[in-house]
């Protein structure tokens, strides 16, 4: 009798091995996160490392210094994202960095002794963490820092400081209840996103030292949010479900499309206007784009550059002025990987052997 082989039976095979993989052992988890500094100039990706467990990087300096957060801890790296070092916390549990600027100043989020949620600010080289207080209560959060040592983020309001986070300043607000700060560029100039008095979210910007809150508008919906500004005030961020960028000062929201699926969201940017963020794409998986200057050509970042078996990267969240990028990959355990790669190669052996079988039938 001639079998023909088909896809059931290749099905059934990857089905198996899927199965196998899930159900391989109670200490493993389906995928891990880690964070890569892709050069785009070598085509390289350089696995950041971790404190152990996730890693999820969020800012870049020129130098490539990496911050983010990696079991619980906030963390930075030396040069080219070379070195892992623990910044340990304001006496709690639990820290987080967002940014970084020139001189490896870093801020970001730290539990407090006390049992608060405090702003943090660092020395150069991420060297000494320092309370910077709230507005009121017990919350703040820092997101960006400039050269300067001015830091923007939240404290149920949005707050700016002075030079090397000293002094924390009220924002105020598009005319709404709530309004959370993000970037800032080394001018001050705030960016972020603000209800109205419509009851809506919109984007924001700031003249500089954090003085005038702008209306950024939206790409005809209802809300828009900005995550990131250059030193000429081009702005980056989302508004409804695609990516935008501004030119100079905040002026004109421009579509920057997808990867052929419907999302999109943008929260990098370099002086050259190369964006960053995330994106469906047409087989409705998230992954890591990056633009040509002033936001031309949206391209997958998995495209550009060579990934370890099986990585792939999900989203990229910030780009210095070398062209490197910081991003998150999901990657399968090594175990669940293997059992994977076993289960196509049993495929390829069971169809080549059907083919065989087949071959000599005919005969």
């Amino acid at each position: 009798m001639k079998i023909i082989p088909g896809v059931k039976v290749r099905g059934f095979i990857l089905a198996a091995a899927f199965s196998a993989a899930l159900g391989f052992g109670t200490h493993a988890s389906a995928q891990v996160q880690h964070s890569y500094l892709i050069d785009l100039n070598s085509k390289t990706a350089t696995d950041i490392g971790t404190l152990g467990g996730d890693t999820f990087a969020h800012g870049i300096n020129a130098a490539g210094q990496v911050v983010g957060e990696s079991r619980g801890h906030a963390f930075i790296t030396g040069p080219n994202g070379m070195g892992m070092r623990d910044l340990g916390t304001l006496g709690g549990s639990y820290s987080v960095a967002h940014g970084i600027n020139a001189a490896g100043q870093v801020v970001g989020l730290s539990f407090t002794a006390g049992g608060g949620e405090h702003a943090f600010i660092t020395g150069p080289d991420g060297m000494g963490m320092r309370d910077l207080g709230t507005l009121a209560g017990n919350y703040s959060d820092a997101y960006g820092i400039n050269a300067a040592g001015q830091v923007a983020g939240d404290s149920g309001d949005p707050f700016i400081t002075g030079p090397d986070g000293m002094g924390m300043r009220d924002l105020g607000s598009l005319g709404g209840t709530y309004t959370h700060a993000h970037g800032i560029n080394d001018t001050g100039q705030v960016v972020g996103y603000s209800t109205t008095a419509g009851g809506t979210q919109h984007a924001f910007i700031t003249g500089p030292d954090g003085m005038g809150m702008r209306d950024l508008g939206t790409l005809g919906v209802s809300q828009s949010f900005a995550y990131g500004i250059n030193a000429a005030g081009q702005v980056v961020g989302g508004s409804a479900i695609h990516a935008f960028i501004t030119g100079p000062d905040g002026m004109g929201l421009r579509d920057l499309g997808t990867l052929g699926g419907f999302f999109s969201k943008a929260y990098g940017i370099n002086a050259a206007g190369q964006v960053v963020g995330e994106s469906l794409t047409a087989g409705d998986t998230y992954h890591a784009f990056i633009t040509g200057p002033n936001g031309a050509g949206m391209m997958d970042l998995n495209s550009l550059v060579d990934l370890p078996a099986g990585a792939i990267l999900t989203e990229a969240s910030d780009i210095n002025n070398a062209g490197q990028v910081i991003a998150v990959a999901t990657i399968p355990e090594p175990e669940i990987f293997a059992l994977f790669l076993a289960g196509l190669a049993l495929v390829g052996f069971i169809a080549r052997r059907k083919k065989i079988a087949g071959e000599f039938s005919l005969g």
